[in-house]
C-alpha cells in the first residue's frame, strides 16, 4: 500500500538523497525495518485481546500418545490455544501497509499464511472441539499438497522465463541442476516440508516461534539480494526481480514472531497450535522457493529439519525393532525426558538456530 501511495503522489519523497530509492522499488530498506517494527507493535497490542478470547473458546487439551509427555505437560493443559491467529492478523496488517501489493510474490505470500492458517485453523478446531487429535495426518497432507501445487505452478510460470529461474542452486559453489517443469512438484516438497517442520517443532515455550525469528531474519537478508540485480550479482546469486519485496513480508514475519514470543516465553500464555505453525512454516518454504534457495534453507531451519527427522526414524526404528531411538520424539521431548528443563532445552535450541542462521549467510561468499 505505501509504494503505491508514494507512487501516486501522496507522499514526496524529494526530502531522501539521491540513490536512496530503487527503479522497482521505494525505500526498500526502510519498508523491511518499519514492517518488522510494526508488526511486533501490532502483536504486543493485539496480545492481550487476542489471549483474553481465545481463554473463552479455544484451551489447548494434553492428550498425546505418551502418558509420560502427558504428566510433564499437565501444567499447561487449558492454555489458550490458535495464538497464530494474532501472528497472522499483525504480519498481514504490516505486510497490506508496508509491502507492494501488486507484487506477484507478495500476493503469494498473503495467499499461503491465509490458506495455509485456515488448514491450521481447522485443524485446531477439531482437536478442541471434538476427541480427535486433529484431522487425520493423511487428510492434511492432502490438504497442504493441493495448495502447495496451486502456489508452485504460479511461482514456476514467472521464473520459467528468467535466467537460472527454474535451477537448483548448490549453497557452496557454482554447481545448479535446471529442474524445468519439476520444479512444481520439487517446491511443494518444500513449501509442505518447511510446513509440516515448524508444526512438529512447536512443542515447548517459544521453541518455535524463537527459532522462527533466526530464520526469518536470515530468509529476509536473502530476499533483499535476490531482488537487488547488483547484490545478487556481487554474491553470485540469482536475480529474482521483484524478490526484494519478500524481505519486507518476512521482516513482518520476523516482527509479529517476536510480539508472539512476548506472550508465548514460558511460561506461556498462549500456544500458536497448528495455525500459527503451518502459514509460519510454508511462508519460510515459499519464499526458499521463489528467491531459488531450497537447499540453503535446510542449513537455515537446520533445528526444523532436525526436528523432523527425527520423528521420522523414530518411527522407522520402532517398526522394523520394536525398540526406539529416543525417550521421545521429536528431538525436544527426548531432552525433556531426560530431565533437562524446558527453558534450557529452548535456549540451546535457539543458539543453535541462530548459529546455523548465520552460516548460511557466510555461504554466500563461498563461491
Amino acid at each position: 500500500m505505501l509504494p503505491w501511495l508514494i507512487q501516486h503522489g501522496y507522499f514526496s519523497l524529494d526530502r531522501f538523497p539521491i540513490g536512496m530509492t530503487g527503479d522497482s522499488t521505494i525505500l526498500l530498506t526502510a519498508r523491511l525495518a518499519v514492517a518488522s517494527i510494526m508488526a511486533f507493535v501490532f502483536s504486543l497490542i493485539a496480545g492481550p485481546f487476542a489471549i483474553s478470547w481465545l481463554k473463552s473458546r479455544y484451551r489447548e487439551r494434553i492428550a498425546s500418545d505418551s502418558a509420560r509427555l502427558n504428566e510433564l505437560h499437565a501444567g499447561k493443559n487449558a492454555t489458550p490455544t490458535m495464538g497464530g491467529l494474532f501472528i497472522l492478523i499483525s504480519l498481514l496488517l504490516s505486510t497490506v501497509i508496508f509491502a507492494d501489493l501488486s507484487n506477484t510474490f507478495v500476493q503469494l505470500a498473503i495467499v499461503t499464511a491465509i490458506s495455509f492458517g485456515a488448514l491450521g485453523a481447522l485443524d485446531d478446531w477439531t482437536k478442541i472441539s471434538s476427541k480427535k487429535n486433529g484431522l487425520s495426518a493423511r487428510r492434511k497432507f492432502q490438504l497442504q499438497c493441493i495448495i502447495a501445487l496451486v502456489i508452485s505452478t504460479v511461482i514456476y510460470y514467472s521464473h520459467r522465463g528468467l535466467t537460472e529461474g527454474t535451477s537448483l542452486q548448490a549453497p557452496i559453489g557454482s554447481l545448479a541442476i535446471t529442474l524445468g517443469v519439476f520444479m512444481i512438484p520439487w517446491s511443494m516438497v518444500v513449501i509442505v516440508g518447511s510446513s509440516n517442520g515448524v508444526n512438529l517443532t512447536d512443542g515447548l515455550d517459544g521453541l518455535a516461534a524463537g527459532c522462527l525469528v533466526f530464520a526469518g531474519l536470515a530468509v529476509a537478508a536473502l530476499s533483499y539480494i535476490a531482488g537487488n540485480a547488483i547484490l545478487s550479482d556481487y554474491f553470485s546469486e540469482p536475480f529474482i526481480p521483484g524478490a526484494g519485496e519478500l524481505a519486507v513480508v518476512m521482516g513482518a514475519f520476523v516482527g509479529a514472531c517476536l510480539g508472539f514470543l512476548w506472550f508465548n516465553a514460558h511460561p506461556a500464555e498462549v500456544f500458536m497450535g497448528d495455525t500459527g505453525s503451518l502459514p509460519l512454516g510454508a511462508l519460510l518454504g515459499l519464499t526458499a522457493v521463489v528467491i531459488r534457495q531450497e537447499l540453503l534453507l535446510i542449513l537455515i531451519g537446520g533445528v526444523f529439519v532436525v526436528e523432523t527427522l527425527s520423528v521420522f526414524l523414530q518411527v522407522a526404528y520402532f517398526k522394523r525393532t520394536r525398540k526406539r531411538i529416543l525417550a521421545c520424539s521429536p528431538l525436544h521431548n527426548h531432552f525433556l525426558f531426560k530431565g533437562m528443563h524446558e527453558t534450557k532445552i529452548v535456549t540451546r535450541f535457539w543458539i543453535v538456530s541462530a548459529l546455523l542462521a548465520i552460516l548460511a549467510l557466510a555461504t554466500l561468499k563461498i563461491q
